[in-house]
């Protein structure tokens, strides 16, 4: 790896300049009696919603919560990132049977800064609508919605019985973020990087927005959810027959058992017969943080680093993931079985991944971290014999400078093994040194 010494300081340098913020309260009064009077975290003025902030952390379906309504309120809030990378890559693959295979010269430098934007409503007792949109992202230069929807948790009519299921259940409708498996409450979503502890998501990343609805049964430390979409990112009403809705389920429990130890445990589901393009491992189209890894000069993969197996016409997968929290100690983990194919494919390929974070949290508030994560993908690619397999692993550790800024750095290698030798992917590997700064509110 090239000598980056040099260009670290300058980089901590203009995080840290963040760090005068931290010291001025909402009406721009600086020191002691500021830090005294003053809340650096924004008011939740929005029901039943996970906070953007770092109060968001290790919270996964947003909270079921007594619903206290004192009228109509709109709620505003963004999140910006920005990282300075430092990676070096190098491959094996055979650049005269493929001369697209020759990778691009990979120097240090900032990425493209990510920004989202939200808009939430509070619209009766329980009833709220969100509105979630990408203000930048690698992969688009518009700006563009993610997506919408409508969640609630009490009754709009007064009908006793009515009154007394819905103390137990939520809806949620609309366009939104399947709720398939844990990992991606901790994944980072374009300019929304606080919730995750490394600077990257999981290899094999499961995300998707569709469009339909989820219904979610909660008691006590008991959580059962199911749900229907149209299995695709987008809308559309022409070539019925391509397409069928997707299923989805989760059944688990999350308990604090005392003040010091919280256990979380849950299985997911998401299957669908046949899709004309199904995305659940490609739906992010915000983009990776490993910008040009294991590409050539063109640069048209924008998801460097993950690992898509492809079952875009017909999908079955299950996640689990244990969560234990003991005092300041994390520990998530996941497991994923997938199987499926695309269009042009007759037989089913298969994925496995398995996934391990532990994270330590410390000072007051638990405001700095160091972690690691180990994770492994393996599987069979359309058209080759023998399975291959990813590896990485990430060093990390963070810094919240108020529980709206963040500041986090990890180093990462990752190899690429039994790739097919005119694959790019052949013998690759890359590692180096990510540094990332986050503001959400």
């Amino acid at each position: 790896m090239r000598n980056i010494r040099t260009l670290v300081a300058p980089v901590l340098a203009l995080v840290f300049a963040a760090g005068p913020v931290a010291a001025q309260s909402s009406s721009g009064v600086t020191g002691t009696a500021a830090k005294a009077s003053a809340s650096t975290e924004k008011p939740v003025v929005i029901q039943n919603i996970r906070p953007t902030d770092k109060r968001g952390l290790t919270v996964f379906e947003p909270p079921k919560e007594e619903i206290i309504f004192d009228g109509f309120k709109l709620d505003f809030g963004a999140a910006f990132t920005q990282q300075f990378q430092a990676l070096d890559h190098s491959n094996t693959a055979d650049t005269n049977l493929n001369p697209n295979a020759r990778l691009a010269d990979l120097g240090w430098g900032f990425n493209l800064a990510t920004a989202n934007f939200y808009l939430n409503a509070q619209l009766a007792p329980g009833v709220r609508v969100a509105l979630e949109s990408y203000m930048s992202s690698r992969h688009h230069a518009e700006f563009w919605v993610k997506g919408g929807y409508l969640q609630i948790d009490a009754s709009p009519f007064e009908i006793a019985a009515l009154e007394n299921l819905m103390q137990y259940l939520t809806l949620k409708v609309g366009h939104f973020e399947v709720n398939y498996g844990d990992a991606h409450f901790r994944r980072t979503d374009n300019g929304n990087a606080l919730y995750n502890p490394f600077v990257e998501n999981f290899i094999m990343d499961a995300f998707a927005t569709e469009i339909g609805g989820e219904v979610y049964f909660r008691k006590d430390a008991l959580l059962a959810m199911v749900g229907v979409t149209t299995g695709e990112i987008q809308g559309g009403v022409v070539d019925p027959d391509e397409r069928a809705p997707s299923f989805i389920g989760k059944l688990g429990f999350d308990q604090e058992i005392d003040d010091q130890l919280r256990v979380r445990l849950t299985g997911s589901i998401y299957t669908t017969e046949k899709s004309a393009n199904n995305t659940l491992y490609a739906g992010d189209r915000a983009g990776s943080r490993y910008y040009n890894v294991m590409d050539n000069d063109a640069g048209a993969d924008f998801r460097n680093g993950r690992m898509n197996p492809g079952l875009t016409s017909k999908v079955t997968a299950y996640q689990f993931n244990p969560f234990v929290k003991y005092g300041g100690v994390e520990l998530f983990g996941v497991y994923e079985k997938a199987a499926g194919r695309s269009a042009a494919e007759v037989d089913n390929r298969n994925w496995t991944q398995y996934a391990g974070d532990l994270v330590y949290r410390f000072l007051a508030d638990e405001s700095a971290y160091i972690g690691g994560r180990y994770n492994v993908v393996e599987g069979e690619l359309a058209g080759v014999t023998d399975k291959v397999s990813v590896d990485r692993v990430q060093i990390g550790a963070g810094w919240f400078i108020t529980p709206s800024i963040l500041m986090k750095a990890e180093y990462v290698t990752q190899k690429y093994k039994d790739f097919p030798v005119h694959d790019i992917r052949n013998g690759g590997k890359f590692n180096g040194v990510m540094i990332e700064g986050v503001v959400a509110f």
